[in-house]
């Protein structure tokens, strides 16, 4: 299962999560970065050094 980013992500300057993702899963739309749901692998690396904790 994908990932959720939630709302505390908008207007966060932190790219902790893209930059450890091994698939390049997110996009930022509006301000915040979304994982496109069909790329990621659920490793949950961007869980663990997200910052703002906005992954689940």
């Amino acid at each position: 299962m994908a990932h959720v980013v939630t709302s505390k992500c908008r207007g966060c300057k932190f790219t902790d999560c893209v930059e450890v993702c091994p698939v390049a899963c997110f996009y930022e739309l509006e301000g915040q970065v979304v994982i496109h749901p069909e790329d990621c692998i659920d490793c949950t690396a961007c869980v663990e050094v997200c910052p703002v904790e906005a992954i689940y």
